[in-house]
């Protein structure tokens, strides 16, 4: 009898404890979940094979001061198949690389009092941190000589004797643009910690050692401004015993990445294939040192529909890379001698961009619909891709929303892709409110895998049954030169219309409610948000607008990428044709606007200047028929780092679309000012 008692109690217990599983399988994604997203960073494998160290990305609690997300340092054992942190809990690192016996791991980090950032080695099997370097201003970059013997890094030169004089004095006035600090490339022994500076005059933002621990490859530009870091560094190859450099390739606007060859006579590098190029994601090879000019040089990614994001070398004669393939990533072989890549890794399997390589084996973060970016291996020879952490396993307990891959027509016939997530609660043959996610750049893609975060919705949206759509319009990344080229000079011409397309096409589909459609985005996205609240009004029942451009005259006068927006977007200067960027600038029609608008803006944006959204705020609200507010984020740049900012960023704007697309309130009224907090 006992027993009976017993087992019906354990029955019931488990009943119990199954109710509550299915009960908590039934909800969605919640904004406070938005602090348990833990994201895995860089990875790099040991050379022995044995271990794989990785960062995590872990976000700041709002109980704590507010400030940016933690990136610890974990160990991935493969024999025993057991991470371990090696520097967790209020600790930032990256840029993590390991010496050539296996033992240590150095990163960049201010560990303790350090007020700079500073190379450190820690021992792969735990203990305290050591310091390597100990410059006066903060260590920037750094890479291990393949020897061994010695670090290559980067930081900014000093302040000039001048500045320094006015700053003793207490004259703090700021000369723009004429006091920048060049990014200086040193070389330390790391056997006498002696240090030796190799560059003067000019500023080095990437770099790579070459096998014999004798040249460095560097993308170096004539300033250290952020214009110059997009279009105007090239490839130079550097003795890092003399210093003594020379110009490798002459290569035309944006780059990237590049690796040297196993055997120092070739760099494989990404570049863009012409100044007029938005995206650096075409694959070149030249010979170390080179006598071609770039046009000579042979383009791997010719007629290839899609955009190369990293490379390494398997051998001296193939290279493997990543690349973006419309929403999907994947992995390819490329011969140097032979016309087309050999595709490794499937479309669809999972997402990554980075990677590191070592003998047959690759390893990564890597996310799915599923799950955040966890730590993941694929072999190259026998196509097993494994998934080796989980540091996400809260979420099995969460119902995540079905999401796709759609392709849909454009007016003039060309295939668009993106990706839509539905509501939580799908029921068929029932209309829902959208909310229309546009990505920025616009030289980027949305990828069909794990696509939620403070800025972009997702599953938070879903959980709230809207469906979100994310369409990757024409000048997106991912589908090659052509497919780029289709929005120069046109901004916010066929490359909107493609959004309005696939809006159309998920209303015939019977999907959404044509009267319940929003439209939010940072930056590009921003731009396409104040578009569709002013010249598509009548379109757009709700809008969201963050860093967004709203008067391109004064946003091409204000950018800290002026060169960047004439090279690869309008192909003009303003006075050669001030008609037709003021026709692109969404205040031009801000009288006519009808939409609730929510603005929002990092108040120390060099990109889009917080100006841009004090403009586009006037003008609706001086001429504009709808609901509008503008919320200023202190601190904060072109994007929200600090957890309060981007917690306040996520529930406002939810709060924004429900207010305007779901709920029975006044539509000519504005929601609440402040957040509710339990």
């Amino acid at each position: 009898m006992k027993k009976i008692l017993r087992l019906n109690t354990v029955i019931i217990v488990l009943f119990f404890l199954a109710s509550l599983s299915v009960n908590a399988q039934n909800r969605g994604l919640a904004p406070d979940d938005l602090f348990k997203i833990k994201s895995v960073g860089e990875t790099a494998f040991s050379p022995d094979g044995k271990m794989i160290a990785y960062t995590l990305n872990v976000p700041r609690p709002l109980n704590e001061e507010p400030g940016s997300n933690y990136n610890n340092l974990y160990v991935y054992n493969v024999e025993d198949q057991q991470s371990v942190g090696l520097l967790a809990n209020k600790i930032s690192v990256s840029s993590i690389q390991w010496d050539t016996e296996s033992e240590k791991i150095y990163f960049l980090g201010k560990i303790g009092e350090q007020k700079t950032n500073q190379v450190y080695y820690i021992d792969s099997d735990g203990g305290s941190p050591k310091l390597v370097t100990t410059e006066q201003t903060d260590v920037l970059a750094y890479k291990i000589s393949p020897d061994g013997q010695k670090i290559a890094f980067i930081r900014l030169e000093d302040k000039s004797k001048g500045k320094q004089e006015m700053l003793s004095r207490g004259f703090d006035a700021e000369i723009y643009e004429e006091e920048f600090q060049h990014r200086n490339l040193y070389v330390m022994n790391l056997n006498d910690k002696s240090v030796k500076q190799i560059t003067t005059a000019s500023s080095v933002f990437e770099f790579e050692w070459s096998s014999d621990s004798r040249n460095i490859a560097a993308a170096i530009a004539d300033k250290n401004l952020v214009d110059d870091s997009y279009m105007f560094k090239r490839l130079y190859v550097i003795d890092s015993e003399t210093g003594i450099k020379y110009k490798l390739v002459d290569n035309p606007g944006k780059l990237t990445q590049f690796s040297f060859s196993p055997d120092g006579t070739k760099l494989a590098f990404v570049s863009a294939s012409s100044v007029n190029d938005a995206v650096s994601g075409s694959l070149f090879v030249c010979d170390v040192p080179n006598t071609k000019q770039f046009s000579q040089l042979k383009n791997y990614s010719e007629g290839f529909e899609g955009s190369v994001i990293m490379v390494r070398w398997k051998d001296d004669n193939t290279l493997i890379f990543s690349s973006e393939e419309g929403v999907d990533i994947t992995l390819r072989e490329q011969k140097i001698n032979e016309k087309s890549s050999k595709l490794l890794l499937e479309p669809g399997k999972v997402v990554l961009r980075n990677f590191d390589l070592l003998n047959n084996d690759v390893c990564f973060a890597g996310n799915t619909k599923e799950h955040p970016n966890e730590l993941f291996v694929f072999n190259l020879e026998e196509k097993n891709l494994i998934k080796l952490t989980n540091h996400n396993n809260w979420l099995s307990v969460v119902k995540l929303a079905k999401q796709e891959k759609i392709e849909f027509p454009a007016k003039d016939g060309l295939k668009i892709q993106g990706v839509l997530i539905y509501p939580l609660n799908y029921e068929q043959g029932k209309k829902y409110p959208l909310i229309t996610y546009i990505h920025g750049g616009p030289e980027a893609a949305v990828q069909n895998g794990w696509e939620t975060g403070y800025g972009s919705w997702g599953q938070f949206a879903a959980a709230k049954d809207f469906f979100v759509f994310m369409p990757n319009y024409r000048a997106s990344s991912g589908r090659g030169v052509e497919f780029t080229m289709m929005g120069f000079g046109d901004l916010a011409g066929k490359e909107f219309e493609d959004v309005i397309d696939g809006i159309d096409y998920l209303i015939q589909q019977g999907l959404v409610d044509k009267n319940k459609v929003g439209i939010g985005g940072g930056s590009y996205g921003g731009y396409f948000s104040a578009w569709a609240a002013t010249k598509y009004t009548d379109r757009f029942a709700a809008s969201v607008v963050f860093v967004g451009i709203s008067n391109q005259i004064s946003k091409r006068n204000t950018t800290d990428i002026p060169y960047e927006d004439y090279y690869v977007h309008w192909g003009f200067w303003t006075h050669e044709n001030e008609q037709l960027v003021w026709e692109r600038s969404p205040v031009r029609y801000a009288h006519q606007s009808k939409t609730p608008t929510l603005i929002l803006h990092g108040k120390e944006d060099p990109r889009v200047h917080p100006s841009q959204s004090l403009e586009l705020y006037r003008a609706l609200k001086l001429h504009g028929k709808a609901p509008v507010r503008l919320v200023f984020y202190p601190g904060q740049g072109h994007g929200n780092s600090k957890n309060t900012s981007r917690y306040d960023y996520l529930v406002r704007t939810l709060d924004w679309f429900e207010y305007y697309l779901k709920s029975g309130y006044p539509k000519d009224r504005l929601p609440a000012k402040y957040l509710e907090f339990d």
